[in-house]
């Protein structure tokens, strides 16, 4: 027996998807506060409890972050998004790493052997917005574009499961970079991204590859534990740092 009559679920369903629309289309960005239970109760026209009922169900599915006393907040941009955010929010910085380097490489291979022109003028745009944001100072700016340059990578991988895999962890990926990067953006932590966009530009997959490979563990300085050594490849191969000599860098 249902607990709320069929007309009442399908009202509520109906505000769940609109919400949702907001969030997934980009309305709604990951960190902002949504509109206050009566706005969005004089924008869509229902009840207050179905607009509860519909928040409350959103922040159960991890998607917003309810907040006493300051709002509610988006937090993912997918179910799996807030599922991932939820179970590996805690996890090691190196695991991290080690995941972000395996999906970037091999994303980065792909994309140097299917980039079209379109994606290559992405590519270029979204550096030159990287650079940009880096030059203004701020640190919050620069993760957006940071995050948005290594997923026009993965997109140029037209690989539709690796994409919509990345995707979900990027929620992840930027909360980590904000960690490394902190509030102020450092000269000497700066890591130049035009090389691998330039190994992809030539279809050199193997380049491409080790670009993308080492700049998850060059963040490690901060994030990890500056003590141990950061192992990703060959001592001098182009974006992969000596086993004895760990970088340190803002942006992955």
């Amino acid at each position: 027996m249902p607990l709320t009559s069929p007309r009442r679920s399908a009202l509520v369903d109906q505000v769940i998807a609109q919400l949702r629309n907001q969030i997934t289309s980009g309305e709604w960005p990951v960190g902002a506060r949504i509109p206050t239970e009566p706005e969005l109760v004089e924008l869509l026209g229902v009840a207050r409890n179905t607009v509860r009922e519909a928040v409350r169900a959103l922040a159960h599915n991890g998607l917003l972050d309810i907040r006493q006393g300051s709002g509610t907040y988006v937090i993912a941009t997918s179910e799996l998004a807030g599922v991932m955010h939820r179970r590996f929010a805690g996890a090691e910085p190196r695991h991290i790493a080690e995941l972000r380097s395996t999906l970037e490489s091999s994303a980065a291979r792909l994309a140097a052997e299917r980039r079209t022109e379109r994606d290559l003028v992405q590519l270029d745009a979204l550096l030159a917005r990287r650079e940009e944001a880096w030059a203004s100072g701020d640190a919050e700016v620069f993760v957006a574009a940071d995050v948005s340059l290594h997923m026009a990578v993965v997109t140029a991988s037209h690989n539709d499961v690796l994409i919509e895999l990345y995707a979900d962890l990027g929620d992840l990926v930027a909360d980590w970079l904000r960690t490394d990067v902190g509030t102020e953006l450092h000269p000497s932590a700066h890591l130049d991204h035009a090389r691998l966009i330039e190994a992809i530009r030539r279809g050199d997959g193997d380049a491409a590859a080790s670009e993308a490979a080492g700049y998850p563990f060059a963040c490690l300085g901060r994030n990890g534990k500056p003590d141990e050594p950061v192992e990703t490849g060959e001592p001098g191969e182009p974006g992969e740092p000596a086993a004895d000599a760990p970088l340190t860098g803002a942006g992955g």
